[in-house]
């Protein structure tokens, strides 16, 4: 990840969407090309008062995103490029162009290659991610874990009547950034640059990842095993040499194991993710998510499509080491209005089973032209347990709205 704005907001903005769109003019000179582009503005404001007195209960942002491919040799290979950044008003942290993709697609006669950076995607539940190891999170984005950094790799994939085989090469690891002292939905102490590895090798350390899925029926299976750097940071408490407290990322080895199964059935679908982890620290746990989904067509005589989702999270590793979801009910509808506009609507509620937390979502998004769409997002904490890993969060509840220009 590149950071290499410091300032504020419109100083810089300028350079961001100068940066973008040569960018794209450039790949669209391309023959064979596709490209994509849009730059958005972000308002983010937080309902209560921040618990920190350096953090701030609004900020603005300028967003961008660019995609671009190119197909040759009769459509036998392809170039792919995806980059994407943001300009934050208060928190330099937060300030951050990412290249997401870029990679070369080969066809074989037996086998498919890639190379390059690449995000991959395995998981099928709706609330929780818990099979994706591949990629990191971008925490700078979003706290629900949607946002990937693109992760360099080698790629073989084998598709055969039994099954398709995916065979990764990672060779190297990148670290999991987080936000600034002045911005919210943070950990309540600052967390230093510098991470602790496992491995000597630290970043340089090669992962080693493979992958068979297949369908059985009505059933679309993934089964994934991997070896290397753990993705997920745990955070040690350190006292810094100015005397304050901080937090420390240290990522570990760890073994994975991983099976993924959905399975559609007329307006049906049933999902399920579990993992099985282990390394020299806490031994080996396991992380499930499961549950259904079912779609009601043609809302009240419209046009509308209506599915509810429910869900349930469960890991087995307690105290220091819990995560989020280690208990909670999932509970949510997709409303897709199937209009001119493009209209759809994402709810989710979880409820801790174990400690009473309870967290709101909801996504919407409209296109107000053919080249502009506002975006429209809910996060909402209640009823926190000073016991739970989501505490710090008690007093985040935001709203944002996002508008975006295509081109």
């Amino acid at each position: 990840m590149i950071k290499p704005f410091k300032g504020r907001l419109m100083p810089v903005s300028f350079l961001f969407v100068s940066s973008l769109l040569v960018s794209a003019t450039v790949f669209s000179a391309s023959a064979n090309a596709d490209v994509k582009a849009n730059i958005g503005f972000e308002q983010r404001n937080f309902i209560s008062d921040a618990l920190l007195a350096e953090q701030t209960d609004s900020s603005s942002s300028l967003t961008g995103l660019i995609e671009a491919y190119r197909d040759f040799d009769n459509n036998a290979q392809r170039l792919v490029f995806s980059a994407s950044g943001r300009v934050d008003e208060n928190d330099s942290e937060r300030n951050h162009i990412d290249l997401a993709e870029l990679y070369w697609w080969r066809q074989f006669e037996q086998f498919e290659l890639y190379t390059g950076v690449r995000k991959v995607t395995w998981g099928v539940t709706e609330s929780v991610h818990l099979v994706d190891v591949i990629n990191q999170t971008n925490a700078l984005e979003n706290i629900d874990g949607e946002d990937k950094l693109g992760q360099p790799m080698i790629e073989l994939i084998a598709v055969r009547d039994w099954g398709t085989v995916e065979a990764y090469v990672l060779p190297y690891f990148r670290e999991r950034q987080t936000p600034g002292l002045s911005s919210r939905l943070r950990p309540p102490l600052p967390v230093l640059e510098m991470a602790l590895y496992e491995s000597e090798r630290k970043q340089n350390h090669v992962d080693f990842a493979m992958r068979w899925s297949h369908y059985l029926g009505a059933f679309d299976v993934g089964l994934s095993h991997f070896v290397g750097t753990d993705r997920e940071p745990r955070f040690i408490p350190v006292v810094e040499e100015q005397g304050g407290a901080a937090l420390q990322p240290f990522y570990a080895q760890i073994r994975q194991t991983g099976l993924a199964v959905q399975a559609t059935v007329e307006a049906w679908l049933w999902k399920l993710e579990v993992v099985s982890k282990s390394d020299n620290f806490i031994g080996r746990h396991t992380s499930a998510a499961g549950g259904l989904e079912y779609t009601f067509y043609s809302i009240a005589g419209t046009n509308g499509d209506l599915g509810v989702i429910a869900e349930y999270q469960f890991d087995d590793r307690r105290a220091q080491y819990a995560p989020i979801s280690q208990n909670d009910a999932v509970f949510g509808g997709r409303w897709a209005f199937n209009d001119l506009d493009n209209t759809q609507i994402l709810a989710l509620f979880s409820q801790d089973v174990e400690y009473g937390n309870r967290f709101f979502s909801l996504e919407a998004s409209r296109r107000l032209t053919d080249s502009w769409t506002l975006e429209a997002e809910l996060r909402a904490f209640a009823n926190a347990d000073v016991r739970s890993p989501d505490y710090s969060f008690r007093n985040e509840d935001y709203i944002q709205l996002a508008l975006r220009r295509y081109f």
